[in-house]
């Protein structure tokens, strides 16, 4: 049976994450108030800005971006840039 939570990205309800994938307070964040949708979303963009800003996740500088980036793309409403990356019209 699939839980329900009230999305902070989608802004209503919808299917929430079967597990806490994330680790610690802001793991429980996530668990508690991302959905489904929401997280496939953010785990594009997150391939994508490690994929174009050549990151390394063992890298505790590039892993405290990638956290800033979830945080503003999940819960503060913010288009992650990936630079060099253009849209297809």
């Amino acid at each position: 049976m699939s839980r329900t939570v009230f999305c902070a990205y989608l802004k209503k309800e919808a299917e929430g994450l079967s597990f806490q994938f994330y680790p610690g307070e802001l793991g429980k964040k996530v668990f508690n108030e991302i959905s489904v949708e929401a997280w496939n979303l953010w785990l594009k963009k997150q391939t994508m800005l490690i994929n174009e800003n050549r990151l390394i996740m063992t890298n505790p500088e590039h892993r405290k971006l990638i956290e800033t980036a979830m945080i503003d793309f999940l819960f503060n409403g913010k288009e992650i840039e990936i630079e060099g990356y253009k849209p297809e019209s």
